[in-house]
């Protein structure tokens, strides 16, 4: 039997999932899913997974995708992803 927590991490993955192929028809519902996805790991209290967290604005909650609402850089080892709704800019190490 799968506990909470597995439970939780397996609907955030689909949630994501469904926004990234719902995005180009319907950005509201994208936003509304990565929302839900935020709701459900603050409920189960686990951490959303590095792999996801790139994929929303940690300032509006939109879910970025590059080109369409987000930019995305490399600089100084770090990927910097631009939020183009509220210019916000996240900064992650990257290794090659």
């Amino acid at each position: 039997m799968k506990s909470v927590k597995e439970i939780a991490k397996e609907r955030m993955f689909n949630l994501f999932e469904k926004a990234e192929n719902i995005f180009p028809k319907d950005q509201k519902l994208a936003d509304r899913y990565v929302e839900i996805a935020r709701k459900i790991a603050m409920k189960a209290q686990i951490s959303i997974p590095s792999k996801l967290k790139k994929k929303f604005c940690k300032k509006c909650y939109k879910f970025l995708f590059p080109g369409v609402n987000c930019r995305v850089r490399i600089r100084n080892k770090r990927l910097i992803y631009s939020c183009l709704n509220c210019k916000n800019y996240m900064r992650f190490p990257y290794k090659k």
